[in-house]
């Protein structure tokens, strides 16, 4: 039985590319705005959470450039209508929704349909199933296409989700690496590197006493930095959910990245699977811009797990066109949407195609290595 199967066969849940402490931190310790909760399916739960929800977070080109240019004339209770409160069953803190093993596709989705007719709620998404991944067992991959045909089979509309970026490691090397792009590429590249003679680079375990209340809020106010400047504001995640993180012997490792023994950033990932899972990055501006930090972690992560033996870096959901320039590839996913008006569910079908910018932009097939 190979490495895979015993994390997979230890799980509580499918899908986990990391510890489920961190969906249980998001229970207790979720982002403002969030009502969390559990919901039943058959004799096992599934993760959920209620929020208001932008519907227009992933729609891109002219629909995107209208709203915006036409928001500010909106009356408020216009302006509700596009940001109903919405049930979804995911997580924001896992790669993939984790789901229950022993629920049957047919019983997840009558009993998410039955719990959901109770609610005051306008719509219900199903988020981030995975889609044949390579990152996951093929009972898995089966179990999540299961699930999404049965939900088709319950109503739901079928919408193609995000690109999750990944490195095969299957290089002995950066160098060996650095081979499969361009020269002008790997000139590039080599360019930014250069500043990791100005920096220091340690990695904690969590759990580590190096995380007191004091370096705790540092390394919060650096993340926040990242948020704040973020395209996309969905979630925000709280100071004790970090705090919980960062103090819990789960498998995960912090890299710390100082210039003349300031910190200037950090970079939270997780061993799991026999991979280095990427989760969250926080940096001081303009600092870590003008050393290039986002390139040089990359390369540290990469290194990492060549020196350990990973199968994968797993490089996370944000930035797709950089980190297909850095050489990822990615897998996609699906999201289920389902409206409780039948009127809704029908323009839903003729319209999903605006909600789709990772699938119409193809990242894996628009830029070559």
């Amino acid at each position: 039985m190979s490495m895979q199967d015993n994390d997979e066969k230890n799980q509580a849940a499918s899908n986990l590319l990391e510890p489920e402490e961190l969906a249980e931190a998001f229970l207790a310790f979720p982002p403002d705005g969030f009502e969390p909760f559990k919901i039943a399916c058959g004799n096992k739960t599934a993760y959920g959470f209620v929020t208001e929800f932008d519907i227009f977070t992933t729609v891109d080109g002219w629909a995107k450039k209208a709203y915006i240019r036409c928001v500010r004339f909106f009356p408020r209770f216009i302006l509700k209508l596009f940001r109903p409160k919405v049930l979804f069953i995911g997580t924001t803190v896992t790669e993939y929704s984790p789901l229950p093993y022993e629920a049957s596709p047919k019983k997840f989705a009558d009993e998410l349909l039955a719990q959901f007719s109770k609610m005051q709620l306008p719509f219900l998404i199903v988020k981030d199933i995975p889609f044949e991944s390579p990152l996951l067992s093929v009972n898995e991959n089966s179990h999540s296409l299961n699930i999404i045909k049965h939900l088709e089979d319950s109503g739901f509309t079928r919408l193609s989700g995000q690109a999750l970026s990944y490195v095969p490691i299957n290089f002995s090397s950066i160098e060996d690496y650095l081979q499969r792009f361009s020269r002008s590429r790997r000139k590039d590249f080599k360019r930014k590197l250069r500043s990791r003679s100005e920096l220091s680079v340690e990695d904690i375990k969590t759990g580590d006493a190096f995380f007191s209340d004091d370096t705790i809020d540092l390394l919060y106010s650096l993340y926040s930095n990242v948020y704040e400047q973020s395209y996309i504001h969905f979630d925000k995640l709280s100071r004790d959910f970090f705090a919980t993180v960062f103090r819990d012997s789960n498998g995960g490792i912090v890299f710390v990245y100082k210039c003349k023994d300031k910190i200037i950033g950090f970079n939270l990932c997780f061993v799991y699977r026999n991979a280095l899972v990427d989760k969250y990055v926080g940096f001081v501006y303009p600092d870590s811009m003008e050393l290039n930090l986002y390139f040089v972690s990359w390369f540290n992560n990469l290194e990492y797990c060549i020196k350990r033996g990973f199968k994968t870096y797993i490089a996370g959901w944000t930035d797709p066109e950089v980190k297909a320039y850095l050489g990822a590839d990615f897998t996609f996913t699906y999201h289920c949407f389902f409206a409780k008006s039948r009127f809704l569910r029908l323009i839903l079908q003729k319209i999903k195609g605006l909600f789709e910018s990772d699938k119409r932009h193809n990242t894996t097939n628009r830029i070559e290595h």
